[in-house]
């Protein structure tokens, strides 16, 4: 288990919404919320020594989050990174004039030097299994005539090559990586391997150098190398080295690109020596979709290609195309690509062309492994297996995710709540006791706000109830509902002790974190329900946990007659 991602499911220490002000509060507002609240949970206004012990927690609370808010290099440091910006070692060490900015970097810097020590556990593993799968014997069977296809009931369906890459990074310091990787691989009868080891120093924040030395085809050393030049301008940079049975094969490759506007970079490309070639190539990419224009003109092969993908953040799919042209063909490649789960995707496209015919791709991603499915239809551009290749994964996908994937991402979202519940056990359980001891403290002030504002016909809460609630969304319930109201918990008195001069004002913040409040149903969407009466006239609304509200309004005066 990661303690870091455990520690982002805990709940978060919010001062504002604790004293009840505003993220841009002034510092006199602080300093009224502090005084408003230290009066009400002062130890010395309680006699009696449980309530006595619990004024003293809530009191301390109150001034901890007072000289936070107050100090305005702790109020940065809290504003950039939370809580846990403030219980990080090294503060003792920054100036106090730097501006926010200055200071999460700061923290960035701090936080680089704790992943240093713990980088030696770790690695960065990446694998790759390919499996070309050939069955063209469905749909164009292969006449021998030593073989008599009368006799066979089923087409041919077999695997033509497989192959297996792996990697794994070593970090040696956070300048210096180790990466090592290999890979296997048979296609028709024919094997293939290699093994590399490459060994990456970071030069400064503007480039690198790395030393590649492999084995396969022959012992294999190269250098690279990337730099930027300016702004907007980078390159890189390959010598290779290839010895072989029948000598040496040199190589050199070299990029420019350079960033055109925003979202687009171009790039041109120089290859010697071991297939030479030169290429250019512009790529935009924005947050709705990416296209890349490709062209090579080389000593064995020239193409042109272009690319599209159209991305649907919303519905997490993305919907790809490419046509591809040059010496050895075309192709017409189009398909989709899914996230299923938050570290899984899956994607299939269809590739129609000259001389490949119909290919139907699939590919599943999860985390660092990707397993790839090539399936050869039919060697001919014929209408059946594009049809085909189409269909069948658009059906099979819609039966899989209504009867298998559905069901599955349901079950993991409950299981994520559960842990994110039993993570905050120990912190939910202070704060139940922590509420209903502020509630006890807040009694007496509740009796004197409310009778001030019964006496002067202003704002007096009837009734608050905070947390999840079973009924239609679209009405508030009321004391005659039958249907079941489930994990809700009664704010009335902590909501009316915030009453000030006929006014309540709560800031667009989780309300679980005022006092008085804690969150009843974590993980779970909440509301505040709220019924007042102002004037003496009835008045009724509800609210989501984070949205800001003001009262009294006249929008929600109910109607009694």
């Amino acid at each position: 288990m990661d303690d870091d991602g455990d520690q982002d499911n805990v709940i978060e220490e919010d001062f504002y919404t604790f004293l009840n002000v505003p993220r841009n509060a002034t510092a006199e507002e602080i300093n009224n919320a502090y005084r408003r609240q230290s009066r009400l949970y002062h130890p010395d206004k309680h006699v009696d020594p449980v309530l006595k012990r619990e004024a003293e927690t809530l009191f301390t609370r109150t001034k901890k989050a007072y000289e936070v808010l107050s100090d305005a290099h702790q109020r940065a440091i809290y504003d950039s990174l939370g809580t846990r910006g403030l219980e990080t070692e090294g503060w003792e060490i920054v100036q106090r004039a730097k501006t926010p900015q200055e200071i999460r970097e700061e923290y960035e810097r701090l936080a680089r030097e704790r992943e240093e020590r713990r980088l030696q556990q770790r690695t960065n593993p990446k694998g790759n299994v390919t499996v070309n799968i050939n069955a063209t014997d469905i749909f164009n069977r292969y006449d021998d005539e030593y073989d008599d296809i009368s006799d066979r009931i089923f087409p041919t369906i077999e695997v033509s090559g497989m192959s297996f890459s792996q990697s794994i990074e070593a970090p040696l310091t956070l300048r210096d990586t180790v990466t090592m990787s290999g890979q296997l691989g048979t296609q028709n009868g024919t094997g293939t391997g290699s093994v590399n080891v490459s060994a990456r120093r970071l030069i400064s924040s503007k480039g690198w150098l790395e030393l590649d030395v492999g084995a396969g085809n022959g012992p294999m050393l190269s250098l690279k190398g990337f730099r930027t030049l300016t702004k907007r301008l980078f390159c890189n940079g390959a010598t290779i080295l290839q010895f072989t049975a029948h000598g040496i094969r040199p190589g050199l490759v070299g990029t420019l690109a350079m960033q055109l506007d925003k979202h687009a970079v171009g790039y041109l490309t120089y290859r010697a020596g071991i297939q030479s070639a030169m290429s250019t190539m512009i790529v935009r990419d924005t947050s709705m979709s990416h296209t890349s224009f490709t062209m090579q003109f080389g000593m064995v092969h020239s193409y042109i290609s272009l690319s599209y993908t159209y991305k649907m953040e919303e519905r997490q799919l993305k919907l790809r195309g490419c046509v591809k042209a040059g010496t050895f063909g075309a192709f017409l490649e189009y398909g989709a690509e899914k996230k299923v789960s938050q570290h899984s995707s899956l994607s299939a496209s269809v590739s129609v062309g000259v001389p490949t015919g119909v290919i139907l791709k699939i590919k599943l991603s999860r985390a660092s492994q990707t397993y790839s499915f090539p399936i050869h239809l039919c060697e001919e551009v014929v209408p059946a297996p594009v049809f085909y290749a189409t269909v069948v994964p658009l059906i099979t996908w819609t039966v899989i995710k209504k009867l298998i994937i559905d069901p599955v991402v349901r079950e993991q979202k409950e299981r994520d709540k559960e842990k994110q519940k039993e993570l905050n056990k120990t912190r939910m359980l202070e704060k139940q006791r922590e509420a209903k001891s502020a509630i006890d403290l807040m009694k007496a002030t509740f009796s004197r706000i409310r009778s001030e504002e019964e006496a002067k016909r202003g704002l007096v809460i009837t009734k608050a109830l905070y947390g999840r609630f079973v009924y239609p969304q679209e009405r508030a319930p009321r004391d005659d509902d039958n249907g079941p109201r489930d994990e809700v918990i009664d704010v009335t008195i902590p909501l009316q002790c915030l009453v000030k001069d006929s006014k309540l004002v709560l800031h667009n913040a989780s309300k679980s974190q005022l006092p008085g409040f804690y969150d009843p149903c974590v993980g779970e969407d909440k509301q505040l329900l709220l019924q007042y009466l102002f004037h003496a006239q009835t008045h009724e609304c509800i609210i989501k946990d984070a949205e800001p509200l003001r009262i009294p309004k006249q929008s929600h005066r109910v109607n009694t007659t």
